[in-house]
């Protein structure tokens, strides 16, 4: 099962790829220095930190960035959780992949790639679960040198379940999972690094 969960994700990153080929990439996400996170809290008092260790992504000359998340990756150090989040949250035989869009001030970018911290207020699309919404997203970006830039969380991201018809997926979880409660406000972290293309 867990061979065939692995050529799932590799055919699934293939296509990733293929579709992205085209993109005029000035930034490419470097996946392996790379996380997105986020929280679940059950029962009203326990926390649970998980991620998204399949990404895929890239910021464009004009200041064009897209993250794709693979759903399927999801990861909560439980294999038997992390199935249910695929196949009764995220439903991600219809729904396999998140995206967040962005447009980001080429001089923004130009500044922190001369080593300059900048913090920004950034409109961001997240495509998830077939609705689409955009919020604003407290950023800072940090040019780390040898062409590599850091973009961070200023602060976690609020993700209401509601807006992505998620909560009855949520209630299902709790059902099976015996739970008394799980939030529906799930705090977002990330983490991205980009390298310069050549």
């Amino acid at each position: 099962m867990r061979g065939l969960r692995r050529f799932q994700l590799t055919l699934l990153t293939v296509f990733l790829l293929a579709c992205c080929g085209g993109v005029q990439a000035d930034w490419e996400l470097d996946d392996a220095a790379s996380t997105i996170n986020f929280v679940s809290i059950k029962n009203n008092s326990v926390a649970e930190l998980h991620s998204f260790p399949s990404l895929l992504g890239y910021i464009g000359a004009a200041g064009n960035a897209q993250v794709t998340i693979n759903l399927e990756s999801v990861e909560t150090l439980i294999d038997v959780r992390n199935e249910r989040m695929r196949e009764m949250l995220f439903e991600t035989v219809e729904f396999p992949l998140a995206t967040v869009s962005a447009e980001v001030d080429p001089g923004v970018l130009a500044m922190a790639a001369e080593g300059g911290v900048v913090s920004v207020e950034l409109p961001v699309t997240l495509s998830l679960h077939g609705q689409e919404i955009t919020l604003t997203a407290p950023l800072v970006i940090v040019g780390e040198g040898e062409n590599r830039l850091r973009v961070l969380s200023a602060s976690p991201l609020l993700i209401n379940a509601a807006d992505f018809d998620l909560v009855a997926g949520i209630a299902a979880l709790q059902e099976v999972a015996g739970l008394q409660a799980i939030s529906t406000a799930v705090p977002v972290t990330l983490q991205l690094q980009f390298v310069k293309v050549p």
